[in-house]
């Protein structure tokens, strides 16, 4: 048996959902006749407290929209260090919105209104203009972390009182409400625009949203057909992300349970160092001692544990719905071994 834990992205459809996808009512979505479809964008943008949504195949997409919305070429977007939207998206916001990127805070994606005030750029004509902070929650690259909902607020008042646009990057927000206890409706609340994904933690095949003001998602809409995203009868992937939405997101405490059930699993093994505090969601960040990273999932591997290199000497694994309590013991067990033979 494998036990994958490179990504929560790896997750297949529960048998239930097949036969909601089976079942879809279908039709032409870039005729806008897709009834499936629509149930779902009405029902996410119910769920993120916005006027209304819009399909797209990737969270990439989405925050790529988002920046067309806001910004024109040669402007700055403030963002947490390490953000998706700067590092995981190929370039594309300098390709297609022509902006730069701004990074501000710690390894951990967060950042306070102070940081943000001093990486906004003075107004002169030298200078970039500031139009968009960027703030990813939860924040992948920082091993999941959560923005506490005070200090999302404060750094999301402090952009307001300066004039700037506000997106959020929620691929992961439904982990992020799991998380501190909030709506999403409420994290939500201070953005411009939201965009969230129904392929990771919720376990859909593919898919995620863009939210926003009925204006910003009516002009979505031809953003979305510019880049490639025009879809058919795509209710049969809606279907899956509809069913995840309602059905999927209250059990994502099982996996917060089973990332920390492994942190501690790990942290106790000789050469690897992981900070326990911030095992908040379902992603876990270890650093290894005289390791290399490649070199211990290679032997995870060949024991059908997977995980990933995210740096020479760091890992990540990340649960989700097809690993349960019992995966994730055969996987600290499997990594011990794994670190006690790289290390002799």
């Amino acid at each position: 048996m494998i036990v994958e834990l490179r990504s929560d992205t790896v997750t297949r459809p529960t048998a239930a959902m097949r036969e909601v996808i089976a079942s879809a009512e279908v039709g032409d979505d870039v005729w806008r006749e897709d009834p499936t479809s629509r149930r779902l964008e009405d029902r996410a943008a119910e769920v993120l407290g916005k006027e209304a949504a819009l399909f797209v195949p990737s969270g990439t997409m989405a925050n790529q929209i988002a920046l067309l919305l806001h910004c024109r070429p040669g402007d700055e977007v403030i963002c947490g260090r390490g953000a998706h939207v700067r590092l995981y998206e190929s370039g594309a916001g300098a390709a297609w919105a022509g902006v730069q990127f701004a990074e501000v805070g710690g390894t951990d994606g967060l950042f306070d209104e102070r940081e943000l005030e001093s990486a906004i750029q003075p107004g002169d004509y030298h200078a970039p203009r500031t139009r968009l902070v960027a703030l990813e929650n939860t924040h992948n690259r920082g091993g999941g972390r959560v923005w506490p909902i005070e200090r999302l607020r404060a750094v999301c008042e402090k952009a307001r009182a300066r004039g700037l646009a506000l997106h959020l990057d929620g691929a992961r927000l439904w982990n992020a409400a799991i998380a501190c206890g909030v709506s999403e409706r409420e994290i939500c609340a201070p953005f411009d625009t939201v965009s969230a994904c129904f392929s990771k933690g919720l376990g859909a095949p593919v898919g995620s949203v863009i939210a926003g003001s009925r204006a910003d998602v009516d002009r979505a809409l031809r953003l979305r057909k510019m880049l490639g995203g025009g879809m058919r009868q795509v209710g049969l992937l809606c279907a899956a992300a509809l069913h995840a939405l309602d059905h999927h997101r209250a059990r994502l405490r099982e996996d917060h349970d089973n990332a920390k059930r492994l942190a501690r699993g790990l942290a106790a093994i000789e050469g690897v160092r992981i900070d326990l505090a911030r095992v908040e969601t379902n992603i876990v960040i270890a650093e290894l001692d005289r390791v290399s990273a490649p070199e211990l999932c290679k032997l995870a591997a060949e024991q059908g544990v997977r995980i990933a290199p995210v740096g020479p000497h760091a890992v990540r694994a990340v649960t989700h719905l097809d690993v349960d309590a019992a995966g994730i013991d055969r996987a600290i067990a499997v990594l011990g071994e794994a670190m006690r033979g790289a290390m002799r």
